[in-house]
Parts: C-alpha cells; structure tokens; sequence
C-alpha cells in the first residue's frame, strides 16, 4: 500500500513540474532586462506595469504550491523508518550451544563433536 501512495504521489509530482516548466516558459517577461525588477523600469512594481496577475501566472502559483505539497509528501513517505532499531547481530545463531541443551556437554560443545578430542 505504501509503494502504490508513493508511485502515485511521485508521479502527480513529476507532472506538477513538467506542467509548472511549461507555464513559465510559455509567460513572457514583464520586464525587458533585469534592471526592470530593480526599479529601472518604467514602472515602480515588481510585478509590472498590469499590477495583476493573469491565468497563466495564477496557474503556475498553484502548480507551484502542489508541487511543493508532493515534495513534502515525497520525504515523508521516503522517511519510513522500521518500528525498532534492528541489529547484524539479531539474526545470527549462537556460536555455542546453552548449557542446558539437548545433547551438550557442560561445557557448550556437542557430545557427538570431534571438538571433544581435543584436549584443553
């Protein structure tokens, strides 16, 4: 379930951003050159002598947003950690047999081991 929520949300995120490219590349600049946006312009605002936004700068705000929604999303779901720390060591046999086991010396080794004949 957690990889079809994140397939899913990566891929709204990668159209989002296509969709946010187009827009801007579509948009022609208020300004003639960067000297515009730092009052050389004929106009004292940033945003142009219209002062509003139209379809295509609105649009691209919400494709912004949304994409910075999923990108949230997107390390979210990245971040899954595992419930405990887990460890190398968990998952390995022990070396010796307990004491107690069935077929062992006090000692921790097998009766039926060669390691008996050896002396200590």
């Amino acid at each position: 379930m957690n990889n079809l929520v994140f397939s899913l949300v990566l891929t709204v995120h990668v159209l989002v951003g296509l969709g946010v490219i187009g827009l801007v590349l579509m948009q022609h600049g208020k300004g003639a050159d960067a000297g515009a946006a730092f009052g050389g312009g004929a106009s004292g605002s940033v945003f142009g002598s219209s002062g509003s936004a139209n379809f295509l700068s609105r649009t691209t705000a919400v494709l912004a947003a949304i994409f910075f929604a999923t990108s949230l999303g997107l390390s979210y779901l990245a971040s899954d950690k595992p419930a405990r720390p887990t460890s190398v060591m968990e998952g390995a046999a022990p070396a010796v047999a307990p004491a107690g086991a069935a077929g062992a010396t006090g000692d921790g080794v097998p009766q039926d081991s060669k390691a008996q004949s050896i002396p200590k």
